[in-house]
């Protein structure tokens, strides 16, 4: 029987996770270099997590800089079997308040510095990314926030820009006209290398203001930011608790989208023309494809 190793992506706000039994630091090295800080790992119940903050203890990255290979790679060899990301962001409608979450459901991808694959000359490959989250921990995710006490929009559509400034009035205006919901600078493309990957991958997007919505209030500032932010915390770690729980003694199987197989038909570089030091690159996140018979 397969059990649940929950990798849990802490975004801004989120550094840690109270409660873990038998919680313990592990450092893992990757060919992608370091991730953001070490893995916390430990149990809630029968559930295996593994905590990894996005931008390190005392949040030292910035967006741009979160080494985003290094830290799927991370949890992919630490035994992760889905990863939930908890992530602050905007919010480019009226009914998306502060302090409500977001179970997002589709992603534009804005930013322009960042490495975005683990593929590439040598070893090319092209997953779908035509639904970005795993519906079934997307559901699971949004049914424990509830649970809680938070207040959920089952759905979404988040836009990733390079930040780390926050957005123009005109930039706002633009992606409300596209029918974005939220904006944030941390998803992409951290889902995109989930999915390579061959991992479960969900959003749980903490909306923290409301961007350059209001024009005739101030407009977002890291002061009112960091207030909504600690108490969504709050309400994100009583939920990874309450989804603990609810897993605890549940067998896992794959989901139905496929996701864990997405490689099987991803790969187009033939055999004989791939770049062995790639490939040796390439052990954790595509091992299972790269290394079998026939």
């Amino acid at each position: 029987m397969t059990q649940w190793t929950l990798g849990i992506l802490g975004g801004s706000g989120l550094y840690d996770i109270a409660g873990l039994e038998d919680a313990r630091e592990e450092t893992i090295e990757t060919p992608w270099g370091a991730p953001s800080d070490v893995l916390l790992r430990g149990r809630l119940g029968a559930v295996e997590l593994v905590f990894l903050p996005r931008h390190g203890r005392g949040h030292r990255l910035t967006p741009t800089t979160v080494p985003y290979r290094a830290n799927i790679d991370a949890l992919k060899r630490a035994g992760c079997t889905d990863l939930i990301s908890f992530s602050a962001c905007g919010s480019l409608k009226e009914a998306y308040a502060p302090g409500d979450f977001v179970a997002v459901d589709q992603f534009i991808d804005r930013t322009f510095a960042r490495e975005k694959s683990f593929f590439g000359p040598g070893m090319v490959a092209h997953v779908s990314m035509a639904h970005p989250v795993c519906e079934r921990l997307s559901g699971l995710g949004a049914s424990a926030l509830e649970a809680v006490g938070a207040h959920v929009h089952r759905g979404g559509t988040y836009l990733s820009m390079e930040g780390p400034q926050f957005s123009t009035l005109a930039e706002s205006r633009l992606y409300r006209q596209w029918g974005c919901d939220v904006i944030g600078m941390t998803n992409m493309p951290e889902a995109k290398l989930a999915r390579e990957a061959e991992l479960p991958y969900a959003t749980l997007a903490m909306v923290t203001d409301y961007d350059c919505l209001h024009e005739e209030v101030e407009a977002v500032s890291v002061t009112n930011v960091l207030e909504i932010m600690s108490a969504n915390a709050d309400n994100a770690r009583k939920a990874i608790a309450a989804l603990a729980e609810g897993l605890s003694g549940t067998a896992r199987e794959d989901g139905p989208q496929g996701i864990e197989t997405c490689l099987d038909h991803a790969l187009i570089t033939p055999p004989a023309d791939r770049d062995p030091e790639l490939l040796e690159k390439l052990d954790a996140v595509a091992g299972r494809v790269l290394h079998r018979k026939g």
